[in-house]
């Protein structure tokens, strides 16, 4: 058996739209953007992730860039793969001539068709996997944040993540009742890069957008304490020559709000959806809020004003669903809710 564990790779992967991470070993061992960039002509690959990233908006007409995921799905299969491959071979660059047979736990949306979920695991079998098991984001970051989802007890998971929002009811192990909507943190950045046009007749790139996002994004007006004004730089859409303004979060806040309200929206309807049993536990123990789009300053308070329930961030929201994740990889056995071959 020792031989075989030596033989056997297990890895844990966080397929986001955004982020991608892997875990191995109980350690995040990759942590990049989901984007990787192609030379036009030859179809390889220039760089994934990080570097990939900084040529984001910036390529020159032989190399474009691109994000293989769209709303928490693989929209571009090939580079999916190629993306899953280059990330792997992050974690050991030197394994040449010894391959160890990898195992997979991947984490997917939980409103995902049968055709995306095939997807993704062809993807990872064609990127070495041998055996591949999927989660869902909802029940990944359950486990990630701590909650024993084995018992008899409702907990309400809100994952918001950059393609996808997963609202989720968690009891006995299983998912009772869950809403995925395709809004989410790609949705603020979009709003913000309208906002800015509309506004203050500025065009910003998405590079740009994210960053006023992690900076000054807000989701309420007022807030304890405020984050300072943020400069921008971007194009005037009226003479075309660069400039910079500031931007404040109580902007971002405004640009943001029609996109939060309709994140509301599905957590008030998922509660309706829940048994009165669980619901009577979701007003004891809340609900848990994870993923990158849980950071945005007041978001919690918000939703804490709408549901009139208390709310809780993980302590680490962008790692949970990968600690989850990792974390059913190695009870494998124990979870019955993970989806194998």
């Amino acid at each position: 058996m020792g031989l075989f564990n030596f033989l056997t790779q297990e890895i844990a992967i966080d397929l986001g739209t955004a982020n991608t991470l892997i875990i191995w070993n109980d350690k995040v061992v990759v942590d990049e953007p989901s984007i990787v960039a192609k030379d036009i002509q030859s179809g390889k690959v220039v760089a994934i992730g990080r570097k990939a990233q900084q040529m984001h908006g910036k390529t020159h007409k032989l190399i474009e860039t691109v994000r293989p995921l769209k709303d928490g799905v693989i929209a571009d299969f090939q580079s999916a793969e190629q993306m899953i491959k280059g990330m792997i071979k992050m974690i050991n660059p030197g394994r040449g001539l010894f391959n160890p047979t990898l195992r997979m736990v991947i984490c997917i949306p939980s409103g995902i068709t049968e055709v995306e979920k095939r997807a993704v695991q062809d993807s990872a079998e064609h990127a070495g996997a041998k055996e591949v098991y999927l989660i869902h984001e909802p029940m990944a970051a359950a486990i990630g944040i701590g909650i024993d989802v084995e018992e008899p007890m409702g907990n309400m998971i809100i994952d918001i993540g950059g393609g996808t929002s997963e609202i989720a009811v968690i009891a006995l192990g299983g998912i009772v009742c869950d809403k995925s909507i395709r809004i989410a943190g790609d949705d603020f950045t979009n709003d913000i890069e309208e906002y800015m046009r509309r506004q203050h007749n500025i065009l910003v790139g998405e590079r740009t957008a994210e960053q006023i996002k992690i900076e000054v994004g807000a989701a309420l007006p007022e807030l304890e304490n405020p984050p300072a004004e943020f400069a921008v730089r971007g194009r005037d859409l009226m003479t075309g020559i660069p400039k910079e303004i500031m931007v404040s979060y109580q902007e971002v806040a405004h640009a943001l709000d029609k996109t939060i309200s309709k994140i509301e929206e599905a957590i008030l309807s998922a509660l309706e959806m829940t048994p009165p049993e669980l619901s009577a536990d979701i007003y004891k123990t809340g609900i848990y809020l994870a993923g990158g789009g849980s950071m945005l300053r007041g978001l919690d308070k918000r939703i804490q004003a709408k549901t009139k329930l208390p709310v809780h961030i993980a302590e680490d929201p962008l790692r949970a669903v990968a600690r989850g994740t990792s974390i059913a990889l190695k009870n494998i056995d124990k979870y019955p809710f993970l989806m194998g071959r």
